[in-house]
């Protein structure tokens, strides 16, 4: 399953250091149980966080409940799930954080058939979220402007020298690094903005990492979320991401649309 994953992609730069604990000898539902003992993950009840197989999770209870009372993640063979538990260990906090507004919806609402815009708004987090963290200045504001506007040759190519400096693109959702084994240039992410200070940029990668997870994390706890939160953008398009970032590879109007305007 794993040998499908060429790690050396830049968008599986986020999960790079949980990877790194993987091997080919070792189941990887051990590993992720090993790292998060060895972390000490809990969940919002303070269970500990630990990966149990999909039979574990009894028939007729949701997934976000099973996870809230018991701390167990239930986990399927498959890519899916495996990137889902790589996540847990990169980003706890923001996890827990997620898992507990879903399981307090479910308590309230139900399962229902409607989730709602809260719970939506998780469930597109968890599953197809991109961060993009943006340095609090008016270049950042001006950047993150043109992308919100669909404004692609402004942002990706006018303003290219931009991320790295001063925008970082962090991968959060299981479901999108699935999707991106097999990279299409049609693939997006449901992008959300965390604003960062001139420190966050001086950091190393395991302590942007702690940042980012305890910024979202107080973000999530104050303002809640909606579908409202995110915005577009194609990942194969961040700069640096893919090859030969040409005039005519972000001239694919079926890829890079303009943003459809009020009728």
């Amino acid at each position: 399953m794993q040998s499908a994953i060429d790690w050396s992609r830049p968008w599986y730069d986020s999960i790079r250091t949980a990877a790194g604990f993987l091997s080919a000898d070792v189941h990887f539902m051990e590993t992720l149980n090993q790292q998060a003992a060895a972390l000490g993950l809990r969940n919002h009840q303070g269970l500990p966080t630990h990966f149990v197989p999909q039979a574990a999770l009894p028939d007729g209870t949701a997934y976000e409940a099973f996870i809230g009372a018991t701390g167990g993640v239930p986990t399927r063979e498959n890519l899916h799930d495996f990137f889902n538990g790589l996540v847990w260990l990169t980003f706890p906090r923001i996890k827990v954080q997620l898992n507990a507004l879903q399981a307090a919806q479910i308590a309230r609402d139900g399962v229902g058939k409607s989730r709602g815009p809260a719970r939506d708004g998780a469930t597109i987090f968890d599953e197809n979220a991109a961060l993009l963290v943006v340095r609090d200045n008016a270049d950042g504001h001006a950047l993150v402007a043109a992308l919100r506007e669909h404004q692609w040759q402004t942002a990706f190519v006018d303003m290219r020298a931009h991320f790295g400096p001063d925008a970082q693109v962090w991968l959060f959702g299981h479901a999108l690094m699935e999707k991106l084994v097999a990279p299409r240039k049609a693939i997006t992410a449901h992008t959300r903005v965390v604003w960062a200070d001139d420190e966050f940029f001086t950091l190393d990668h395991t302590g942007r990492r702690h940042w980012i997870d305890a910024r979202v994390t107080q973000e999530l706890a104050e303002h809640g979320l909606s579908t409202a939160d995110f915005m577009p953008m194609q990942a194969l398009g961040v700069p640096g991401w893919w090859p030969q970032q040409d005039a005519e590879f972000y001239g694919d109007t079926s890829v890079f649309r303009p943003k459809r305007q009020p009728e």
